[in-house]
C-alpha cells in the first residue's frame, strides 16, 4: 500500500515537471528584488534559482552522458543566477557567462524538442511551451550581461528611475522581459548597435513565439479537448 502511494507521488512529480518548473521560474522572477532585502529573501531566493536550475535539467529529460555535460554547464549557471555580479570584462567573468548562456540554450532547445515533437497537446505541453519563454527571457538578459560586459557604455540607466548607474543582471533580466513582451523597460535604454541589434531581436522572437508556437498549441490543446 505505501509503495502504491509513493509511486502514484512520484509518478504525479514527474507528470507534472513543466508545470513545476514554470512555478519556479515565475517564484524566481517575483523574489529576485526581495533577494539582498533581508536574510530571509536572500536565502529564498537562492534556493529558488538553484532549484529552477535542476528543474530544468530534469524537464529536458537527458541521457546519462548528455547529463553530466549539462550538470557541469549548470555550475556557472547556478553562480550566475544566484549571485549578483556586476559586468565585468576580466576572462572569469565573461567565461562565466558564456557557459551560463550555452546552458540555457541547451536546455530551450531540449525542452523545444520534446514539447513541439507531441502529436498531442496537454496542459504539460503547454506549459512546458511558456518555460521555454521564461528560459529564453534569462537568455538574453545573459547576452545583455555579456554586451554591457564587453562594451560598459552599451546601456544608459537614466538616474531619476535608478538608484544606481551601473546595469546589474535583475536590470537586464527586467529590460529582458520587457522588450520581450514589447512593453519596453522603462529607465534602461540600449545605447550602442550591438545592444539595439539584440533587442530587436529578441522583441521579434517574442512576438513571433506568442503568436505562432503557443497559438498553434493552443489550438491542437482544444481540438484534442473536444474530441
Amino acid at each position: 500500500m505505501a509503495r502504491a502511494i509513493q509511486s502514484e507521488t512520484v509518478t504525479g512529480i514527474t507528470g507534472h515537471r513543466f508545470f513545476l518548473l514554470f512555478l519556479f521560474l515565475l517564484a524566481t522572477l517575483l523574489v529576485y528584488p526581495y533577494a539582498e532585502a533581508n536574510r530571509f529573501g536572500y536565502v529564498a531566493f537562492r534556493l529558488l534559482g538553484s532549484a529552477a536550475i535542476l528543474l530544468a535539467v530534469y524537464a529536458a529529460k537527458l541521457h546519462r552522458t548528455a547529463l553530466v555535460l549539462v550538470l557541469l554547464l549548470a555550475i556557472p549557471a547556478v553562480y550566475q543566477r544566484v549571485r549578483f555580479p556586476q559586468p565585468s570584462a576580466n576572462t572569469f567573468a565573461i567565461i562565466n557567462m558564456v557557459l551560463s548562456f550555452i546552458f540555457d540554450v541547451f536546455v530551450v532547445v531540449l525542452i523545444f524538442r520534446h514539447v513541439f515533437s507531441q502529436e498531442r497537446a496537454n496542459s504539460e505541453t503547454i506549459f512546458g511551451a511558456l518555460c521555454i519563454y521564461l528560459l529564453v527571457g534569462f537568455s538574453f538578459a545573459s547576452i545583455y550581461g555579456m554586451v554591457a560586459a564587453l562594451q560598459p557604455h552599451a546601456f544608459y540607466l537614466d538616474p531619476h528611475l535608478n538608484p544606481h548607474t551601473v546595469p546589474d543582471r535583475f536590470d537586464f533580466i527586467y529590460y529582458s522581459f520587457g522588450t520581450m513582451t514589447s512593453l519596453g523597460a522603462a529607465g534602461v535604454v540600449p545605447v550602442s548597435a550591438q545592444a539595439r541589434s539584440v533587442s530587436i531581436l529578441q522583441a521579434i522572437i517574442g512576438v513571433l513565439y506568442l503568436a505562432v508556437l503557443i497559438a498553434r498549441l493552443m489550438v491542437a490543446y482544444r481540438s484534442d479537448a473536444n474530441r
